[in-house]
């Protein structure tokens, strides 16, 4: 199989998975949660107050990854100029990873407000993160790349020194591909 017939297949699979992962975060909880929720989560108000932290830091260290791994570092790189070799595809993977980073970063929002401290830190970049909602489409298009990119810089940004000044540091964690296409 020649190499741009690879490309061509893999690009498909990428638009299946995107199309289907855009789906899944359509909804506002159910199984998108799963990715970060322990297995040993109770119903008790004491426990689901600990472990708001843990999942927030979780999420928000999916989203952190993905941002970093598939939009700010193809960024900094000029991938996403016209003209770039493998252009294309790599807008493809920024546009998933960009629905998967909204994705992460409202199930992030929801975690914050088990926990008072978090919830406080985290309440100001709802707006921001609302903002999110339609950048992936623009990624995928390449429509102003450069902004789009900033925006998720930002915002992860923000976040993280959100999580920070409430004691839960965040730390990018790259998701799988599987964990990708999920959402």
């Amino acid at each position: 199989m020649s190499l741009s017939i690879r490309r061509m297949v893999v690009a498909a699979l990428l638009c299946t998975a995107l199309v289907a992962g855009g789906t899944a975060c359509a909804g506002k909880s159910g199984s998108t949660e799963a990715v970060a929720r322990p297995a040993a989560a109770s119903s008790s108000p004491a426990e689901r107050q600990k472990l708001a932290k843990t999942r927030f830091v979780a999420n928000a260290g999916l989203a952190a990854g993905a941002t970093y791994q598939w939009i700010v570092k193809p960024w900094k790189a000029g991938k996403f100029k016209k003209g770039a070799k493998g252009r294309r595809f790599t807008l493809i993977k920024a546009g998933l990873a960009g629905a998967f980073t909204y994705n992460r970063l409202k199930a992030a929002q929801r975690n914050a407000k088990g926990d008072p401290t978090l919830s406080k830190a985290v309440a100001p970049l709802s707006a921001g993160i609302d903002k999110l909602k339609d950048l992936p489409k623009k990624l995928r298009k390449g429509d102003g790349v450069d902004s789009v990119s900033g925006s998720f810089d930002d915002i992860i940004n923000s976040v993280k020194d959100a999580g920070k000044s409430a004691g839960a540091e965040v730390k990018n964690k790259v998701p799988s591909a599987g964990q990708l296409a999920k959402g």
